[in-house]
């Protein structure tokens, strides 16, 4: 079954630090076939903090946790938590 992080995130407030994640992500995206997908900004119905929503498919659950435990994504992740205020779910299954 595939894995996905569910990513409920603020506007950036670092279009820097979000450059610099962006640049980092994508090799670490493709070690692990990671496939990012903005929801459309009807998905948000319900929040107090986040303006926009996204989902980054992994092949498994595995990967989805094997790439967030990853060394590199950490360091990656420091720039993203200066980019905007976010919360990251995983979760195994299928989403349409």
């Amino acid at each position: 079954m595939k894995g996905y992080w569910i990513i409920l995130g603020s506007d950036v407030i670092d279009p820097n630090a979000q450059q610099e994640y962006s640049r980092l992500w994508t090799s670490i995206g493709e070690k692990y076939s990671a496939k990012v997908r903005f929801l459309e900004p009807g998905a948000l119905v319900e929040s107090e903090f986040s303006t926009r929503v996204l989902a980054v498919e992994f092949p498994s659950y595995k990967h989805a946790i094997a790439c967030y435990v990853d060394p590199a994504y950490s360091k990656a992740k420091q720039f993203a938590l200066l980019a905007y205020k976010r919360e990251v779910i995983i979760i195994e299954g299928d989403l349409a």
